[in-house]
């Protein structure tokens, strides 16, 4: 035995010490990996198991040559490893979750910021049937901390359900302006400076449509407004408020999301007069 070991040692060459490194660090990944599991400690402690027997069975085939056992090996094996990824999914689907929330990963699969339009005009299209006023900041380049402060912190993923019971009437945060950082709801009951009233005194304008046509004036930011009065569906973007209709919002805020469009000091080079809209 020892000088079958001994000849596999002299006989191990650089490519083979490259690919036990490999094997070594990949069983070590796996193993960290399935640590952070619900039931770690019986994972672990079966895969040590079979990787150890699965050696040791391996060094007496090859110590002995027996062909035929090691081919119903790797067959058993196979079938041991199917069983394992059956028997451990829940906590394999636990353990892809919390590998998901490393840093490195996130960079490589990063959800673009345009896929929250459905959401988002999922909930505007329910409130506007419901006649439920919205006021909702999407933050591009410029930082809308200073505004995000004045409100309640929230920090939860955008979810339609979430937006429509934020601005339910019977809810004490439906005043003020939800902040979206991101795919991300950063606060609620926010405070927006509030615009001068259209000059046109037989246009009617409502405080919510007042204060994002000048908010998208100070700043990139993209603002959602549903009319409490009428239903209405709004964009205002770079000083400029135009209705949208419900089958053609999603669109819209993927289109406006997915590209820096139309700045303030560009919206006012680009237009002799910003088109304002009755609320």
């Amino acid at each position: 035995m020892r000088e079958r070991l001994a000849q596999l040692y002299e006989s191990a060459g650089t490519r083979d010490v490259i690919e036990i490194a490999i094997l070594a660090a990949f069983i070590y990944l796996i193993l960290r990996f399935l640590g952070k599991t619900r039931g770690a400690g019986i994972v672990r402690g079966l895969g040590l198991v079979v990787i150890s027997l699965f050696l040791v069975t391996h060094v007496i085939i090859a110590r002995f040559d027996l062909a035929v056992l090691g081919r119903v090996l790797d067959y058993l094996l196979t079938t041991v490893l199917l069983g394992l990824l059956v028997i451990f999914q829940p906590e394999l689907r636990r353990g892809l979750m919390l590998l998901g929330r490393y840093r490195l990963l996130r960079r490589f699969a990063q959800t673009p910021r345009y896929s929250i339009a459905d959401r988002l005009a999922d909930a505007a299209e329910a409130m506007s049937s419901d006649n439920i006023g919205a006021l909702i900041v999407i933050e591009r380049e410029t930082a809308l901390a200073m505004y995000i402060e004045t409100g309640e912190t929230i920090d939860s993923e955008v979810s339609a359900n979430l937006l429509r019971a934020i601005f339910s009437k019977r809810s004490p945060l439906h005043d003020g302006a939800v902040i979206l950082r991101g795919d991300r709801i950063a606060a609620a009951a926010c405070q927006l400076p509030l615009g001068q009233p259209p000059e046109n005194a037989a246009m009617h304008m409502g405080m919510r449509h007042r204060s994002a046509l000048c908010m998208s004036e100070e700043t990139d930011a993209v603002l959602l407004v549903v009319s409490e009065e009428t239903g209405r569906i709004s964009l205002a973007v770079g000083g400029r408020l135009e209705p949208v209709p419900s089958a053609e919002l999603s669109q819209r805020l993927a289109d406006l999301l997915s590209r820096r469009e139309v700045g303030p000091t560009q919206a006012a080079a680009g237009a002799k007069a910003p088109q304002r809209s009755a609320a």
